[in-house]
């Protein structure tokens, strides 16, 4: 039986927090909208022409 290999890192760990919000001396702000289906903690990926949620693949286009 082959030796197992060690594991390194996360497997599908998620994208940095601050890349969906914008910090303002005393407010923070979220960049991306928010799924209207999945609601908060779901953010909609910006498109040229369109919004998509990756999770229950709702589109809102522009």
């Amino acid at each position: 039986m082959a030796g197992k290999k060690a594991r390194t890192g996360r497997k599908g760990s998620s994208p940095t927090v601050y890349k969906f919000y914008k910090l303002d001396k005393d407010k923070s702000t979220k960049t991306k909208k928010i799924c209207s289906r999945c609601g908060k903690g779901v953010f909609m990926a910006a498109h040229k022409n369109r919004h998509t949620c990756g999770k229950c693949g709702l589109t809102e286009f522009l």
